[in-house]
């Protein structure tokens, strides 16, 4: 009965189209540059808290779900249902991947007793040896490894994506950016090879060649905060800046030719609502779904995206009402998953042309 009423709730609305919804969990998909008309999103419960300001999420290859719990110094496991299953501490994990192995993938930070200095870090934790008692996953330190990196606590790692083959990308930040060779901001390449011995070490490549580390139009690194590779046999990424950039979310499409050989942007400039000049402020989380739509939380608008494969703008909602600095999104199985950092929180929707 009450489904039915639900229902009927629904179809008023589309075919009066006067009057909102006064029902908090009911939101417009409407903000200051668009109107998306009767498409609604239509919030699920109970809401996920306990946080403290956690800044990323994925839905795992296994179909559990980890979140990087940043203010309380842990990597949250939990099932579709919102059970939580466990959690491993790593020090301020801002960022999670995972490969085809199961592994995850975090960017955290590290304290160095010996320099009393606190560096960015990258982790690397195996779930399969634990038998995915996540308490018990073994955790190597990728990052920092070397003598030159522990003089360089400005640098920080921001986001992390792996590819089909397991090799993966780092994204790197720091003030220094004048080198042609190694400037801070850059997208790092980590291959995993076997060694003589039949173990295996994650080795650093070098970076993504012919990307700006301060451009302020394609192609560009300037001050990257997330990274997303397409479920995929490609190289292709979704990258979202910070920085000084007209582009603050950009489709990178790998391509190989007898004359180049790298990235060059997806999306035309000013072809699409993606590729609009100052269409975001500060996009802090990107996510892909299996039909190639790209998902955007921009923290400062306290907003979230969604844009076909084409760059066109499906539906936006949001607002500092709904959300206070969403950090990063995700998408499974028809619902779309909100980290609402500042207010502590996951929330999840549906929207309305997809209830059953």
């Amino acid at each position: 009965m009450k489904k039915l009423l639900f229902t009927a709730l629904i179809l008023l609305f589309v075919f009066a189209c006067t009057d909102k919804f006064s029902d908090p969990t009911v939101f417009e998909s409407n903000n200051d540059n668009s109107n998306f008309g009767d498409t609604v999103y239509i919030q699920q419960f109970p809401i996920w808290d306990g946080f403290n300001k956690p800044q990323d999420m994925i839905i795992g290859r296994e179909t559990f779900i980890y979140v990087a719990d940043t203010e309380n110094d842990r990597i949250v496991m939990m099932n579709v249902a919102g059970q939580i299953l466990g959690y491993k501490e790593i020090p301020k994990p801002v960022a999670i991947a995972q490969d085809h192995r199961l592994n995850l993938i975090v960017c955290g930070e590290l304290y160095d007793e010996s320099s009393g200095n606190t560096y960015s870090a990258v982790y690397k934790m195996n779930l399969v040896e634990a038998q995915h008692i996540i308490a018990n996953a073994k955790v190597d330190t990728i990052l920092p490894a070397t003598a030159f990196d522990f003089s360089r606590p400005d640098r920080k790692y921001t986001g992390v994506t792996v590819f089909s083959d397991n090799s993966y990308y780092i994204a790197r930040t720091g003030p220094v950016n004048s080198s042609p060779i190694d400037p801070d901001n850059s997208l790092l390449i980590f291959q995993v090879k076997k060694l003589n011995n039949g173990a295996t070490k994650d080795t650093l490549l070098g970076r993504v060649p012919q990307v700006s580390p301060n451009g302020t139009g394609l192609v560009s690194a300037n001050e990257l905060t997330s990274i997303k590779s397409f479920n995929k046999n490609s190289l292709d990424i979704v990258v979202a800046l910070k920085g000084e950039n007209s582009f603050k979310v950009q489709w990178l499409q790998w391509v190989e030719t007898v004359l180049f050989t790298g990235y060059v942007s997806k999306l035309q400039a000013f072809s699409s609502d993606l590729m609009t000049v100052g269409k975001f402020d500060q996009p802090e989380g990107v996510a892909i779904d299996e039909a190639d739509n790209i998902y955007v939380a921009d923290a400062a608008k306290d907003s979230v995206y969604k844009f076909n494969f084409a760059g066109d703008l499906l539906q936006g909602f949001g607002g500092n009402e709904v959300f206070d600095s969403p950090h990063a999104v995700a998408y499974y199985d028809r619902t779309l998953y909100v980290v609402d950092t500042n207010n502590d929180r996951i929330l999840r929707y549906i929207l309305s042309t997809e209830l059953d």
